[in-house]
């Protein structure tokens, strides 16, 4: 098992910043693409921003500019800077990471942390 712990939300006005983070625990594993999603209340949960093992980066049209996702490998972290934050940013945070156990048999999986809040005022 993979165990992924959220950390870093919380209340900002807007136009505020904040930086999450997501530290992944666990045994024999290497965490392949890694991602941040939110879900707004009354809302889908919705794709925010993804990163490779190589650093190769997407984001949702809404973000672009705005929130850099990086990882930093030896320690297993994976980040979100959330800068310019508007109320519609207003959502549960999560992060998600695609696995590769490396048991045998080696066998993939996909890992979510719990959320962490973030409130944007205005």
């Amino acid at each position: 098992q993979v165990q992924l712990v959220e950390s870093g939300g919380g209340l900002v006005q807007a136009g505020g910043s904040l930086r999450l983070s997501c530290a992944a625990s666990g045994n024999m594993f290497i965490i392949n693409i890694m991602h941040w999603y939110r879900q707004a209340p009354g809302k889908q949960r919705e794709l925010v921003a993804s990163i490779t093992n190589s650093g190769s980066t997407n984001y949702a049209d809404s973000v672009k500019g705005r929130f850099t996702i990086s990882r930093d490998n030896a320690k297993n972290t994976l980040y979100l800077q959330m800068n310019s934050l508007k109320p519609e940013d207003t959502a549960v945070y999560y992060c998600n990471a695609d696995v590769t156990v490396v048991t045998f048999p080696p066998h993939s999986l996909s890992s979510w942390g719990q959320g962490t809040q973030v409130t944007v005022s205005s």
